[in-house]
């Protein structure tokens, strides 16, 4: 079970926490996550694309991608942070696993990683580094871990557009208001259109 996320299964649990609050110990500063080795995506516009693409995220909404040697996109999933919970690393890092245990299986018995997860969160404001942001490369850092996986690249798409945290790589499109765009020469993947609030719960927790 994640606590403060909207999943495609049972309903989370709320929080009534401060939202501005973020836990200290559990957020990486630009410098610690530059130093982390992080891979560098060799295309990044291309990934941004197409998971903007998949899985249209509005602000709040987190996706994660595992990603072969080739780049080739393997599984996502998105899902949606409630408004007015914490931002906490350990959180993230729930959330984070429990949707990639739900799409694809762990590498854990690999004696060195070969998929790599990356993250793309749609938020309010501009470009530049935050708590939150923190939060979120603790949480991503962990999950992958946890998972077997590299830790990739996270990337926020604002009003500005897109910006691969650490690197300095960005771009103005998309952003939170574009369009889908094609990608792969393949038109965006069609979300379920059950009606009612099962449709806004599988809408919001679409897994590729």
């Amino acid at each position: 079970m994640t606590f403060g996320f909207a999943p495609s299964s049972a309903a989370a649990v709320s929080t009534s926490a401060d939202p501005s609050a973020v836990s200290a110990s559990r957020l990486l500063e630009p410098a610690e996550w530059s130093a982390a080795g992080v891979p560098l995506l060799r295309n990044p516009r291309e990934v941004v694309n197409g998971l903007h693409s998949r899985h249209l995220p509005e602000s709040g909404t987190a996706v994660v991608a595992v990603l072969d040697p080739d780049e080739r996109m393997r599984a996502s999933a998105s899902f949606t942070r409630r408004p007015g919970t914490t931002a906490d690393g350990w959180m993230f890092r729930n959330a984070l696993l429990a949707q990639l245990r739900r799409v694809i299986p762990h590498d854990l018995r690999r004696r060195r990683p070969v998929r790599t997860a990356v993250l793309l969160y749609c938020r309010e404001g501009d470009g530049r580094w935050t708590e939150e942001d923190g939060a979120w490369m603790w949480g991503l850092r962990d999950a992958c871990t946890l998972h077997g996986l590299r830790c990739g690249a996270y990337i926020t798409l604002t009003r500005d557009g897109w910006q691969v945290q650490g690197e300095g790589r960005g771009g103005r499109r998309p952003h939170t208001d574009s369009p889908p765009e094609l990608f792969g020469g393949a038109a965006p993947v069609p979300l379920p259109r059950t009606g009612g609030a099962v449709s806004e719960m599988l809408r919001r927790a679409a897994a590729r």
